[in-house]
C-alpha cells in the first residue's frame, strides 16, 4: 500500500468503501469515542464539516475502543449517539483498533507517514490525520487540539 487511495474500510451500516471515494477532496481521519472527555470534539468536527464540506472537505471517524474502553457500543448504538448527541452527518466506519497488532491498515499507513509525541503511536481518542487532495497525509494533530485549531491548515489545502 503506497497510498491513502489504495485503503479501504467498513461504514457503521456494514458496507465496504475506497478511499478512492475521496480522491481530490481534502480528508481528516479522526479515531473516535463516545464516553471520552474530548466526546465534545464531535461537535467542532461536525461545525467544520457543515462549514467546508463544498469546498471539498471531508472527515472520516473511526471509533475506537482501545483507550479507558470509551467506545464499547455497537455500530447502531454509535450512530445513534453521534447523530442524537452532535448531528454528525460525516462519515462514520465500524469500530477498528488503532495501535498494535490488529490495527487497522489504513491507520499502520497514516501512523507510518506521520508520526506523533509518542513515537508512531496513537496517544489517544480524537487524534487527528489531515490528508491533502493527491492522498498524501501531510499534518497530525493530538488528541487535545480542538478541531476550530485545524482550521487554517484545511484552508490552505482546500
Amino acid at each position: 500500500m503506497t497510498s491513502f487511495y489504495d485503503f479501504e474500510a467498513k461504514r457503521l451500516n456494514g458496507d465496504s468503501i475506497s478511499m478512492k471515494e475521496f480522491e481530490g477532496k481534502t480528508v481528516v481521519v479522526v479515531n473516535t469515542a463516545s464516553k471520552c472527555g474530548l466526546t465534545p470534539q464531535y461537535e467542532g468536527l461536525e461545525k467544520m464539516y457543515e462549514k467546508y464540506k463544498d469546498q471539498g472537505l471531508v472527515i472520516l471517524g473511526f471509533p475506537c475502543n482501545q483507550f479507558a474502553s470509551q467506545e464499547s457500543g455497537t455500530s447502531d448504538e454509535i450512530q445513534e449517539f453521534c447523530q442524537v448527541n452532535y448531528g454528525v452527518s460525516f462519515p462514520m466506519f465500524e469500530k477498528i483498533e488503532v495501535n498494535g497488532e490488529n490495527a487497522h491498515p489504513l491507520y499502520k499507513y497514516l501512523k507510518s507517514k506521520l508520526g506523533g509525541v509518542l513515537g508512531s503511536k496513537i496517544k489517544w481518542n480524537f487524534t487527528k490525520f489531515v490528508i491533502d487532495k493527491d492522498g498524501k497525509p501531510v499534518k497530525r494533530f493530538a488528541p487535545t487540539t480542538k478541531p476550530e485549531k485545524m482550521e487554517e491548515t484545511i484552508k490552505k489545502l482546500l
